[in-house]
């Protein structure tokens, strides 16, 4: 590993990957390859020709977690034309760093060497279980996947699936596995490998009090996030947007869709029964011993009262895993509008008229439920959408980084950017005296949230600013701020908006999926602004 002789007296600070948790390489012992978290702590050689210096910093290819041409294809494509060495070497280390890194388990469903555990009081017996190909795609630093973090990391390859088998593969694998998550607990965010993988379990460290119960061995953490079925449903209409196909549409996924139906009935209900006033036990419930009010619900773990008949549905927590004010989180109803939208019509293309029309109707009674009880009006900035109501009047008006968020109602397909609610949305939003996690430093600025804490903003916000915007000056605003703050040639979780030195997480592949998305956003849209040549970039 050439670009590792610098900084041989950093060896001690290597972990090495256990054989059970690296994919195996051919001829190759997976002990010799650095724990990625460490590696990515520091920087490597060669260096950027650019003012910033930044370091290569992908794993040497004999440790890499998947390997395509196609991807090596793009990234040679994107970064001969850019301006800019040093944001080429980012866009060098982001664009693969899910595949590089983080897909830990990948089967393309003909090993014979996998076996699936049947009959045991784990996993039950249910036919067609984890059969075919499957794939456990984990955060980053957390040997878990989150079913939104899984589906936004693999977004950036989508479109190469048409043209390269084993992302295809790689991609059908995911939904398969995200499938029987769902099936078998659709209330739940982040889970374990699957027991195909041979992969041991980690623990959370948490003692959470969770109704319905799961199972710890299958599932890291459940919090019950709305926008994670949403997601569950984009990774499938992504892939079939890009490659047309259906071939994930077979039992276990209808089954995975049944339990996606059924949590949306019992969380668009309300807190009291309409007709008589008594208080009703939501089906799920959380608690856990904490001094962060962001990691639990309030009212033995139930949540603030919501009101019925308003069309939506309660999210008990954020994409950010923080817990929600009030459980009518707009930004997860939105998305989850325009997933069932996406999915009736790809349904109703397959034949599948019946269940095209149940999700169809589902997507009105959501979408029609943000628009009468989102929309509220600011004596500032007019009518715009709140990021959490409760059906009674009342409501939250911020935003937070992650997706998805109010800035990012457009990337989700619910509505146009120059939709006037929305602009006057956005403008609340990216402002101090309006949003009240819209964070600014003496050198980074950005919506940050609770989860992080006053005064670190996330990249992420800013590049979904960037995609967001038809403004140049506003787009290599953004693009710069976020290129300055990888020094270490990755993009971070969260950067102090007044030391960009200081960040959380080196290494999250969620974040680098995003800025490789926006660059072939603006590759696509505005070439001008990072090629040498203006014409137009498209995988």
């Amino acid at each position: 590993m050439d670009s590792l002789l610098p900084f041989l007296p950093l060896v001690s600070l290597w972990v090495a990957y256990s054989s059970a948790e690296q994919p195996a390489i051919p001829g190759v012992n997976a002990a010799a390859c650095p724990n990625y978290a460490e590696y990515s702590k520091y920087p490597h050689r060669p260096l950027s020709k650019g003012p910033l210096a930044l370091p290569f910093q992908r794993p040497d290819p004999v440790c890499r977690t998947f390997h395509s041409d196609e991807i090596e294809r793009v990234i040679q494509d994107v970064t001969s034309r850019m301006k800019d060495p040093d944001l080429a070497r980012l866009f060098e280390n982001a664009f693969p760093s899910t595949t590089d890194t983080t897909i830990k388990f990948h089967t393309d469903g003909t090993d014979t060497g996998v076996t699936v555990p049947f009959g045991d009081d784990i996993y039950g017996a249910d036919e067609g279980m984890w059969q075919g190909p499957q794939s456990f795609i984990v955060t980053g630093d957390i040997t878990a996947e989150w079913l939104r973090d899984s589906t936004n990391q693999l977004s950036p390859i989508q479109p190469l699936a048409k043209k390269d088998p084993a992302i295809y593969k790689l991609i059908l694998g995911a939904i398969n596995t995200q499938s029987e998550y769902v099936i078998k607990s659709p209330y739940c965010n982040a889970f374990q490998p699957p027991p195909i993988s041979k992969l041991p379990v980690s623990h959370n460290g948490q003692d959470d009090t969770v109704r319905p119960a799961y199972e710890p061995s299958f599932v890291f953490e459940c919090k019950y996030e709305l926008d994670s079925l949403a997601h569950f449903l984009a990774l499938g209409n992504d892939f079939h947007q890009h490659t047309g196909s259906t071939e994930f549409l077979h039992g276990r996924w209808f089954k995975a869709v049944d339990a996606l139906l059924g949590v949306l009935e019992q969380q668009s209900r309300s807190t009291f029964d309409p007709d008589t006033g008594r208080f009703v036990r939501n089906e799920y419930t959380f608690q856990r011993p904490t001094n962060t009010g962001t990691e639990t619900l309030s009212l033995d773990g139930v949540g603030n009262p919501l009101n019925w008949g308003t069309g939506l549905v309660r999210s008990a927590f954020r994409p950010s895993d923080d817990a929600t004010i009030l459980g009518f989180f707009i930004p997860a109803n939105a998305m989850m509008a325009a997933e069932l939208k996406r999915t009736a019509a790809m349904l109703e293309g397959a034949g599948k008229g019946k269940l095209a029309g149940t999700l169809s109707a589902w997507s009105k009674t959501i979408s029609d439920g943000v628009w009468e009880h989102g929309v509220v009006t600011h004596r500032k900035y007019g009518e715009v959408f709140a990021y959490e109501v409760d059906g009674y009047g009342s409501s939250i008006l911020m935003d937070d980084a992650n997706y998805p968020s109010l800035l990012a109602l457009p990337l989700m397909g619910f509505v146009d950017v120059d939709n006037e609610v929305y602009q006057n949305t956005r403008r609340m939003l990216l402002e101090k005296s309006g949003n009240p996690y819209y964070l600014t430093g003496q050198e980074f600025r950005g919506i940050g949230g609770p989860h992080i804490g006053l005064v670190n903003a996330w990249p992420m916000s800013l590049l979904n600013q960037a995609r967001t915007s038809n403004d140049d000056d506003e787009i290599k605003e953004c693009i710069g701020l976020v290129l300055n703050s990888a020094k270490l040639g990755l993009v971070h979780e969260s950067v102090n908006v007044n030391y960009v030195t200081s960040y959380t997480r080196s290494w999250f592949a969620w974040a680098n999926g995003v800025f490789a998305e926006t660059i072939l956003d603006i590759a696509k849209r505005k070439p001008h602004l990072i090629f040498t040549e203006p014409d137009p970039y498209e995988m």
